[in-house]
């Protein structure tokens, strides 16, 4: 096994080292196809949410909780996970495909679900499952790369956007139902769990496992460059969920006050798709200038754009789709961007040992913040408008540029 606590740079030339595991473009290609596969059933509530509003009678706070279900139940699948230090103690290998398998069942439940208090724990309990998919995988893409850990770590960030967006794409189709949605994102599920289990092993920069420890949390919370690392997360987090889960009703709201919700109906789908696959190509674009000027200085420009956009969306609400449309789908590209090297920066600040339960921490603090923010944007909406609804989320963004200066200056 590779050393893992080997310094990426080469003191003698300042430059990065190369990866040069053979079979490491591979993995990283299995691990992306089993992320779009795998988180498919994240959004698969959210992308029927119109069917189910229309079932029970929901407002938009309830439509909401579609969303806020699965962060919640993703945040005590994690925060259990870090307790028990399952992402250090459990081959990834192995939890993925227990997660994903279970993660498919939880989902298909949606499907025969009687009433909207039994979708929520449904979702929740998809949610839940989610945690041994989400950041066993970015370990997973770890141990096969040093020198481009940030690229290769942003493709599978990049891959799983692109998967939770695939649900959104049923709004375009004229005649979706909820069964049909829920079933083939569990079968994708499922297949991301066989393609993991049969082709997947470790690469040479593995993390060494180690026996349980009630300490691990401690140990990781206690190393500064981890706290300020999580600190910017946590400022992405406040944004990015908010945005992808909202963003549809956005864009109807806007056909609605054109008149054009009707005749615009599979447009607004196929945006709403595209503005969330389109951070895909957002978390390449981060990997590949993180690797090349820093991470840090990749989340700060990739925040202060991302805010930006926040700021300024609500002015083109009810305006042409020429405006709108690039608009929303750079947000769509800048807000994700930054995700995978927040990830990469914490597998750099901490013991080799801890980098799971590490990834684990910071995964479930920026989800239990997005329970907040998800719900705060309606109740803004209520009260003032779509005009300025999202216009608050650039306030994450802000404080965290701050914490990732902090990171830069050693202070």
């Amino acid at each position: 096994m590779a050393d893992v606590t080997a310094p990426l740079v080469n003191p003698a030339t300042g430059a990065l080292g190369e990866d040069t595991a053979p079979d490491r473009w591979r993995m990283l290609a299995l691990l992306a196809v089993a992320e779009l596969l795998g988180m498919s059933v994240w959004f698969a509530g959210s992308a029927v949410a119109p069917q189910l509003s229309a079932l029970w009678q929901l407002d938009r706070t309830q439509v909401g909780w579609l969303t806020t279900a699965v962060q919640l139940g993703f945040v005590v699948g994690t925060a259990c996970s870090a307790l028990l230090n399952l992402a250090d103690i459990v081959p990834a290998r192995r939890l993925f495909t227990v997660a994903a398998l279970t993660g498919a069942g939880c989902n298909a439940l949606l499907a025969l679900a009687p009433s909207f208090e039994i979708a929520l724990v449904t979702r929740a309990l998809c949610g839940v499952c989610m945690a041994g998919v989400y950041p066993p995988a970015m370990k997973m893409a770890a141990t096969w790369f040093r020198a481009r850990r940030g690229l290769a770590v942003g493709t599978v960030v990049g891959a799983l956007t692109v998967g939770k967006a695939g649900p959104y794409l049923a709004q375009a189709l004229p005649q979706v139902s909820v069964p049909g949605v829920v079933l083939v994102t569990s079968a994708a599920t499922v297949l991301a769990a066989l393609l993991v289990w049969v082709g997947y092993t470790d690469g040479p920069y593995a993390f060494p496992p180690r026996p349980f420890s009630w300490g691990l949390v401690h140990t990781v919370v206690r190393e500064r460059r981890w706290r300020l690392a999580t600190g910017g997360y946590l400022g992405h987090m406040a944004e990015l969920y908010s945005y992808w889960t909202w963003i549809p009703a956005f864009l109807l709201a806007s056909a609605e006050a054109r008149g054009e919700a009707t005749s615009h109906r599979a447009l607004i789908g196929v945006l709403s798709f595209a503005v969330i696959a389109v951070g895909g190509a957002g978390c390449l674009w981060g990997g590949l200038v993180a690797d090349r000027i820093g991470r840090e200085r990749l989340v700060i420009r990739a925040m202060a754009l991302s805010g930006a956009c926040a700021a300024l969306i609500g002015f083109a609400f009810g305006r042409s789709w020429w405006l709108l449309a690039p608009l929303a789908l750079a947000w769509g590209f800048f807000v994700i961007a930054d995700s995978a090297q927040f990830s990469v920066l914490v597998t750099e600040s901490v013991p080799p040992h801890a980098v799971g339960t590490a990834l684990t921490i910071q995964v479930s603090l920026g989800f239990l913040l997005t329970t907040i923010t998800i719900q705060l944007v309606p109740l803004v909406v209520a009260r003032v408008g779509w005009g300025w609804g999202f216009a608050m989320l650039s306030v994450g963004p802000m404080l965290g540029i701050g914490a990732i200066r902090r990171l830069m200056r050693g202070a």
